[in-house]
């Protein structure tokens, strides 16, 4: 069982990206964010030509998700039960596995502009209302995977240059103790269950040529439960996903299960 996360940056724009994607690393399961797209748009036909099913919340221009499945997905839940938000940030889907039904959430968390701005608040309060939920999943499902992009630096090493970040978002430590909240769950990061290069990050700015200087942050995460830690064989980042042309500032995370 292979489960993928990308943040597109648009489908739009990137779905020959993405098609081309799947057809090469054939994960079982890709999440997305930021598909920037309304739901009569989303590309369906496309994606089954393909060999994959989709779920999929969307708004235009902004944020965006969707469950991409090789196999049926039932349980659709989209948005944080009882968390007020006309942003579509997050969708949950049970996917039915050899080894058991796998609750798979993918989760566009809130970027928080500054830590002065009403959308750090936001941010911190919709980490909050993910994390009471996902509380009740773990409770309902023994195998879970929370993939998606966090916009949390979660260590000093997943960012470039620690120094030069002090002070913004992505990295304070309200956000990184939301980070560690989740992990409190029983959650595990399935990136640091392997030894990995060091300065292996998912994100690079657009600007400065952040990308060739490797001036990235590792934003982009899959936390799984201990049942699935137990069986995941690799994890890593697809940087050759941020070479393409006109690419997503993101790569791709893929993490292999026995």
């Amino acid at each position: 069982m292979k489960l993928a996360s990308w943040n597109v940056n648009s489908l739009k724009v990137r779905l020959p990206q993405v098609l081309d994607w799947l057809a090469a690393s054939e994960p079982d399961v890709l999440c997305l964010q930021e598909t920037k797209q309304e739901n009569g748009a989303f590309p369906v036909k496309e994606l089954e030509a393909a060999g994959y099913l989709a779920a999929y919340s969307g708004q235009k221009t902004y944020n965006g998700v969707a469950i991409l499945s090789r196999l049926p997905l039932t349980d659709v839940t989209m948005g944080i039960p009882h968390f007020v938000d006309e942003q579509k940030r997050l969708i949950a889907a049970t996917v039915a596995t050899q080894h058991g039904p796998l609750r798979v959430v993918c989760a566009y968390f809130p970027n928080g502009q500054s830590l002065d701005s009403d959308k750090y608040i936001y941010k911190l309060g919709w980490i909050s209302a993910l994390t009471a939920w996902l509380r009740e999943e773990m409770n309902r499902h023994g195998q879970l995977a929370l993939l998606g992009d966090y916009n949390i630096a979660p260590e000093a090493r997943d960012v470039c240059d620690p120094a030069a970040w002090e002070g913004q978002v992505l990295v304070s430590e309200p956000e990184r103790a939301a980070f560690r909240a989740l992990i409190g769950l029983g959650l595990i990061d399935a990136f640091r269950l392997f030894e990995q290069a060091e300065k292996t990050y998912t994100w690079w700015d657009y600007r400065m040529l952040a990308f060739r200087r490797n001036k990235g942050l590792r934003i982009d995460h899959i936390l799984v439960t201990p049942a699935l830690a137990s069986k995941c064989l690799t994890c890593k980042v697809d940087k050759d996903a941020r070479r393409a042309e006109r690419p997503s500032d993101h790569a791709p995370v893929i993490a292999d299960f026995g």
